[in-house]
């Protein structure tokens, strides 16, 4: 072969890989994708397992909980419970039927089907959460507040994010300040820029059910939400420790009355609202938490529950929150794994970054604590892109490099698949016996090229020469450029106009409607 058709080659080859990777992949067919299965990361044992689980029916039986409303009393009494001295004790009986018979795998909807997310086993998604009263700006280096404009901004930002599964809502709109137009506001928010599974809280029944009828709107009606809620209601409704949260309590009520998925929220503190010991502070986390599965049960048996035990961690030298911690990471986990242990639907939290913008500090507190929660087996790994400084703030380029981070988290989670292919004997054969001594242009390497490997949006994989070339971009600008390029071109339209109208002739939408089009660009 010439040198000129060796050159031909190489560059025929190069065009035939760059094809390879462009054309697109059905989703079975990609390296990552929605609900790889975690599971391969046990900081606990058996036998820990089991003394937590005693340690939690103990502390049901003959701690209880306060402050419970009379609705929740009555049910809890009326199954076998009881109340004495203003504390709700829950038998274990009791709490073991309700772990049998509660719903084990359920769905969280996707205004488009696509976006479904099928909870079951060891399947495991991220997403977003928190309640970030600060935006932390690269350009300026500053912290500002945030604003019902970024909660849609965010929104659409993570519509384009493949390996971001969910959203549920990062931030308090600061410049909303009555309760049920921020409540409203929040949701209608999420729901305009995304048609991914959205979740969102309220601070009371009434604010709740003025976004149920914007809810049942968009579905089509009442029946149409009721068989694919894609909405769901993120409560805390317990205030650590061991107290019921009463106006929470009332619209938790609400939610499981109206057909839509909770998440069952118990975010004690160690060292300060929780045992510093971090055993002690899952034992009364799964305790909170199972409690209010019970009830929600009770109210409405198999209702959609997910078990969101979400312990954090104090700096006990400050007493401040620590989310990037070593601690916060194997809590994390170790919570993921009781939910295993309970076989219930599990959320958890991970990625919250001490570090006040995406740097080294960011990069290395989300990369542990993220692979640590979903190695661990939860399904859901809520907060675990775009948050800062323990959740008091949240940035835009983040988004798109924790993206990329969250793609290759779940490439580690799809782990080796071990067969007769892919021990590739016959590859070998190929290319050490009949072939070139390289695997580059073989049929395999080609084959894989996209299934088995995932490849970074932001990241810089060039050589230093190649990146000199191109003018050495720096991570940050070039997340910064596809913020920008989403933000001015992805507008999402899944609300028609009409439906918009009528929510807007029923509600105080702060959002205006011309900054949700393309020509407000």
């Amino acid at each position: 072969m010439t040198e000129l058709s060796k050159g031909q080659s190489r560059r025929g080859a190069r065009a035939a890989k760059r094809a390879l990777r462009s054309a697109p992949l059905a989703d079975e067919d990609r390296a990552v994708r929605p609900g790889m299965q975690g599971g391969n990361y046990n900081p606990l044992s058996s036998v820990d397992m089991d003394k937590i689980n005693n340690a939690v029916m103990e502390a049901l039986e003959t701690i209880g909980l306060s402050q419970a409303i009379p609705s929740c009393i009555e049910a809890v009494t009326a199954a076998g419970g009881h109340y004495k001295n203003d504390r709700l004790f829950f038998p274990r009986s009791l709490v073991e039927d309700t772990i049998a018979n509660c719903a084990k795998n359920i769905v969280l909807y996707g205004q488009d089907p696509k976006h479904d997310i099928e909870i079951s086993e060891k399947k495991v998604y991220f997403g977003t959460a928190g309640a970030a009263v600060h935006i932390a700006e690269y350009d300026t280096n500053e912290y500002r507040e945030s604003t019902l404009a970024d909660l849609y901004n965010i929104a659409r930002l993570v519509d384009k994010m493949d390996n971001i599964h969910y959203f549920q809502r990062p931030l308090v709109p600061r410049d909303v300040s009555d309760p049920l137009d921020m409540d409203f506001n929040t949701c209608y928010a999420s729901v305009s820029g995304t048609t991914k599974h959205v979740g969102t809280s309220w601070v009371e029944p009434e604010n709740f059910k003025r976004s149920l009828a914007m809810l049942h709107h968009i579905a089509g009606g009442e029946k149409q939400w009721r068989a694919r809620p894609f909405v769901s209601m993120s409560n805390c409704f317990v205030v650590p420790p061991m107290r019921f949260a009463e106006d929470s309590c009332f619209c938790l009520e609400a939610a499981v009355h109206a057909g839509m998925p909770v998440l069952l929220l118990a975010a004690g503190q160690a060292g300060a609202t929780s045992p510093a010991a971090l055993a002690g502070a899952i034992v009364q986390e799964v305790a909170e938490v199972l409690a209010g599965l019970v009830w929600v049960n009770l109210m409405v048996p198999k209702h959609p529950a997910i078990f969101g035990t979400w312990p954090f961690v104090s700096d006990l030298r400050t007493g401040a929150m620590s989310g990037g911690s070593g601690e916060q990471a194997v809590l994390m986990a170790g919570c993921g794994q009781m939910g295993r242990y309970y076989e219930l639907p599990t959320g958890i939290a991970a990625g919250m970054a001490d570090a006040k913008f995406p740097d080294a500090q960011s990069g290395f507190e989300k990369a542990y604590t993220n692979t640590l929660a979903a190695h661990s087996g939860a399904n859901l790994v809520y907060e675990s892109a775009g948050m800062h400084a323990s959740l008091l703030g949240c940035c835009y380029e983040s988004y798109v490099i924790d993206n990329d981070m969250l793609g290759a988290i779940n490439r580690t989670v799809r782990g080796i698949e071990v067969n007769d292919e892919t021990l590739s004997l016959q590859a070998m054969r190929d290319v050490c016996i009949d072939g070139p001594s390289h695997y580059l242009g073989h049929e395999q390497t080609f084959g894989l090229m996209q299934k088995e490997y995932i490849y970074p949006e932001v990241a810089d994989r060039t050589s230093p020469k190649e990146w000199a070339e191109r003018g050495k971009p720096q991570l940050m600008v070039t997340a910064r450029k596809r913020v920008d390029d989403i933000l001015s071109t992805h507008y999402p339209s899944h609300i028609s106009d009409d439906i918009d109208a009528t929510i807007r002739t029923e509600n105080n939408v702060v959002l205006p409607r011309e900054s949700m089009k393309p020509e407000a660009s």
